[in-house]
């Protein structure tokens, strides 16, 4: 059974995903459609290319993504279809594909194909779905558009080391609140070398690193690497992002002594 999913920043009050899905079921009634997430704030690829990248590797080889979060086609920003690792890709060349993939992807297209409708603001019904219909039938992607030899790079910041100092920022925050960093498990032992060290963020400063969010007391600030790799600042059962008031982009740095 062919397996398409869905990630946008529709929310759930409007008709868009109700629309897109029968599109879908329309052309293939034995589709498994999943939904990976349709609560991207809106606009923001960064977010949507963070929870991609953290969730395609679980899916069987043949697995459609559609990917609808900003899907507005100019020349500059063509509408694409990306096969990879055995997985195809459906989205707008907007920067979000430079940043779900470390690597340029197997094979790259512009999509050519037509849309269904006169309208050119519901590409995801409209084209996407086509395309994906296509894919997930078993059908060939040189199929659906025109070879292009990369992607628009957008350039994420990264963390930079300066000598006993590792400096990052928050690049996601998540349901529970919890602040994701840029700085993953394998630069910090690189770096820390089993030094003590001192994580610094806001006024507060932390200095062990938990093994899981229960390890503190209810309330209490820890700092942990979550499932994905990635340093995370949390509160037990508390929210840390309202609690201590950080979003996205904000500093985080990291003393070894």
């Amino acid at each position: 059974m062919a397996i398409i999913t869905l990630t946008s920043d529709w929310g759930l009050k409007d008709h868009y995903i109700g629309a897109v899905k029968g599109a879908i079921l329309k052309k293939m009634p034995d589709a498994n459609i999943i939904d990976i997430t349709h609560n991207i704030a809106s606009f923001e690829i960064e977010q949507a290319a963070f929870v991609v990248r953290n969730s395609y590797k679980y899916y069987p080889k043949g697995t459609v993504h559609v990917i609808a979060v900003n899907t507005e086609e100019s020349e500059v920003h063509p509408h694409t279809v990306i096969e990879n690792e055995g997985q195809y890709f459906i989205g707008t060349d907007n920067g979000i594909f430079s940043m779900i993939f470390d690597e340029k992807p197997d094979k790259i297209f512009e999509l050519t194909i037509p849309q269904d409708s006169d309208y050119y603001t519901f590409s995801t019904r409209d084209r996407f779905v086509k395309a994906a219909i296509h894919l997930a039938s078993g059908k060939k992607v040189e199929e659906l558009g025109s070879p292009k030899e990369k992607l628009l790079e957008k350039i994420l910041l990264h963390p930079v080391i300066d000598n006993n100092l590792l400096k990052g920022h928050v690049i996601h925050i998540d349901n529970y609140q919890n602040l994701i960093t840029n700085i993953k498990k394998p630069l910090f032992d690189e770096v820390s070398k089993e030094r003590k060290f001192s994580i610094f963020f806001r006024t507060y400063e932390i200095k062990k690193i938990s093994d899981s969010y229960l390890d503190v007391p209810v309330g209490e600030i820890l700092a942990l690497f979550g499932s994905n790799g990635h340093l995370e600042i949390a509160i037990n059962q508390g929210n840390a992002s309202g609690l201590l008031g950080m979003i996205t982009k904000d500093a985080i740095r990291i003393e070894f002594y």
